[in-house]
């Protein structure tokens, strides 16, 4: 269990701001295949939508398992602020920007480069608290890795779509 000394505090807010990051990401990804669903890249988008929202769920595993809560308010406003980044001005009433999958696919490979930073963290820290299990976080540091490429293979095709 986490005391309340100040490098569990500091972990458990590390833990709850990756938390929050992670319900983004997956609201994101999850929005971004809905609207490629009829592109090229839909089963692409789909497979990392799924793979983000199950990485939220190991998150919340985790943090259970460490008996770190949940801060509803952190997940809730990164919640709101995925919602209100469709409202983007664009410069267009009802379609979205033909730049919107570019950049959203760069937040998408930033959500899943600084959840790898996560599973590091937490590898580290499996070294004294068995209730991690090293062979995990070393999966989900080598799946963060491939998700950030597909991303990133996305984003070449999206703004090659948008600009060339």
């Amino acid at each position: 269990m986490l005391g309340t000394d100040t490098a569990d505090l500091v972990f458990a807010t590390y833990l709850n701001d990756h938390h929050a990051a992670a319900v983004g990401g997956a609201e994101l990804a999850r929005r971004l295949a809905s609207e490629q669903r009829s592109s090229a890249h839909a089963s692409e988008l789909r497979a990392l939508a799924e793979e983000l929202s199950d990485d939220l769920r190991t998150v919340r595993r985790v943090m259970a398992d460490l008996e770190v809560p949940v801060r509803a308010y952190k997940a809730t406003a990164a919640w709101a602020v995925e919602k209100l980044g469709r409202l983007k001005l664009n410069g267009r009433l009802v379609a979205s920007s033909p730049s919107s999958p570019v950049l959203e696919s760069e937040l998408i490979a930033m959500q899943v480069t600084g959840k790898a930073g996560l599973w590091r963290s937490l590898r580290v820290r499996a070294a004294r608290d068995g209730r991690l299990d090293p062979a995990e976080l070393d999966e989900l540091v080598a799946r963060a890795d491939r998700q950030r490429e597909t991303a990133s293979r996305l984003h070449d095709r999206f703004a090659e779509a948008a600009f060339a």
